[in-house]
């Protein structure tokens, strides 16, 4: 990468940075101590053919290699991993924490403008990359910026995991190890996970996604892992079969693939499906249902406070992803709460019931400590988050309907794209909806959506619908009547994408 500057001895000539942490002052890493203690020479890290890559001591072993290996970067600096799904993610990551390093997880496929500007903006010193021989640490270019040279001070942390913003500059949330340790306990209890299980990790471990689901659960709670780089469907079918995985977390495109193939191998130790960062259609659930005889169990989380919810039992719900985690509190936010947002959509189901559909506050030792570089108090800190998703609250958990957020521009006007879901989900038939913005030479945006729908319901009726309950210029231009909404490489709606693909009419 052009960014980097190679340097074949890494050992530091600016320094030896602060006093190296320990079990006493990390929870992480006194989790790991009680892990290393009880299962020394258990598999720990297996190749998708089921063979041992790493024993737990194998990976304390390779840590201490590694950590010889980062002498060039101090205490408090920052370092990002960019090296897939490799079986040396665990043993860089503790030597990250003994040095008191923060580690900045990185895709692989990242470009390289975007890296720039994230190496920049979170003031990387160096990013461990995979070279001919294994991992290469690589320095780079010193940039002066505010991020650069910062201070943790008190607060130093020991993750930061890039996410989106609401504009294009990338920005980072900042955790620190019990809150990494939380956000483990939380999904590990919740889901039944425990030392007996075999996770499956095709999902990326650079994802917050994967990391606490398959990295964190290795570290604090011995339960074993694979790990794939092969993310063709009949081959990661293959491989769980093949070695013995018994958990499987990944997302709804992967489970389309599965059932779109003949011939699918049995896989009789495959107890728990898990499904994360897109919404899962009840149509979908059940196919898969019918072809493996397994439940998808939903889960739903964010970057900024990891695990939210999750459905512990088959749901033909739209949307429905469960009552929160054990350790989670989910607070319905009121229009006193935060005034300046369109938190309430009120309505009425077929039933004529009234439903509350609100903007939420989520409450957990496990939500991070605030936005990096620039913070955002009205959103994220004092271990609370509040989620651009709109959620309705049923007897039995929370259904995702809308996000609060994305607002469309229609000649100056602004709309939310959840209202405007909220209404298209409201008509019978109708089970999933994404509202967004398409470009308009005379009003600058015009409204669209995407509509999966049962049943013979045509783009007038859905028309007529909106037109009957929303504002002319609410009301959307066309309505697309798909099969599955569409998602972008990770598995997630991506508005601006569907602005894209659906730019003219068809």
């Amino acid at each position: 990468m052009s960014a980097f500057m190679s340097k074949t001895s890494l050992y530091s000539k600016r320094g030896t940075g602060a006093t190296q942490a320990t079990a006493a002052d990390d929870p992480l890493l006194a989790a790991w101590e009680r892990t290393l203690r009880e299962n020394r020479e258990r598999p720990a890290i297996l190749d998708e053919h089921g063979r041992v890559a790493r024993t737990f001591s194998g990976i304390e072993k390779r840590s201490s290699e590694l950590k010889s290996e980062l002498g060039c970067v101090d205490a408090g600096e920052v370092l990002a991993i960019q090296i897939g799904n490799h079986a040396d993610w665990p043993s860089l990551f503790l030597a990250c924490l003994r040095k008191r390093i923060v580690v900045l997880p990185l895709e692989q496929t990242i470009g390289q403008e975007q890296c720039n500007a994230v190496f920049t903006t979170c003031g990387v010193v160096a990013a461990a990359v995979l070279g001919g021989r294994g991992i290469a640490l690589q320095l780079v270019p010193p940039v002066r910026t505010p991020a650069a040279t910062s201070r943790w001070q008190d607060n130093q942390p020991s993750l930061l995991k890039l996410t989106s913003g609401t504009t294009a500059a990338p920005r980072a949330v900042r955790f620190r190890s019990q809150q990494l340790l939380a956000d483990c306990e939380n999904i590990c209890d919740t889901m039944g996970m425990t030392a007996r299980d075999l996770n499956f990790g095709v999902i990326p471990i650079s994802h917050s996604y994967g990391f606490s689901n398959l990295l964190t659960p290795l570290l604090a709670r011995a339960i074993p892992l694979v790990l794939s780089s092969d993310r063709m469907p009949r081959a990661i079918l293959d491989n769980i079969a093949r070695s013995g995985a018994t958990v499987f977390p990944g997302m709804p495109v992967f489970y389309q693939s599965f059932c779109e193939l003949t011939d699918a191998p049995s896989l009789p130790k495959l107890r728990l499906c898990i499904s994360a960062g897109a919404p899962l259609s009840a149509a979908l659930a059940d196919r898969f249902h019918a072809g493996f005889e397994r439940v998808i169990h939903s889960f739903y989380g964010s970057s900024e406070c990891g695990g939210i919810c999750y459905v512990g039992e088959a749901s033909a719900t739209p949307g429905f992803v469960g009552p929160a985690l054990r350790g989670v509190e989910i607070e319905e936010l009121d229009a006193k709460d935060d005034p300046g947002t369109p938190s309430r959509v009120e309505g009425s189901d077929r039933g004529g019931s009234r439903r509350v559909v609100s903007a939420i506050r989520v409450r957990s030792a496990a939500v991070g400590d605030g936005y990096f570089p620039e913070p955002d108090e009205t959103k994220l800190g004092g271990g609370v988050f509040i989620p651009d998703d709109l959620l309705e609250k049923t007897a039995d958990g929370y259904r995702i309907v809308g996000r609060a957020s994305d607002l469309i521009n229609v000649a100056g006007k602004k709309v939310s794209p959840a209202e405007i879901e909220a209404q298209l989900i409201r008509f019978a038939g109708v089970r999933e909806a994404v509202a967004f913005a398409r470009d308009s030479t005379r009003r600058n945006q015009e409204v669209v959506a995407c509509v999966v729908v049962a049943g013979d319901i045509t783009e007038e009726q859905l028309l007529r619908h909106c037109r009957a309950r929303l504002s002319s210029w609410q009301t959307p231009r066309r309505i697309f009547l798909v099969s599955r909404i569409p998602v972008n490489e990770r598995g997630k709606v991506s508005r601006p994408e569907l602005a894209r693909r659906y730019a003219t009419a068809r």
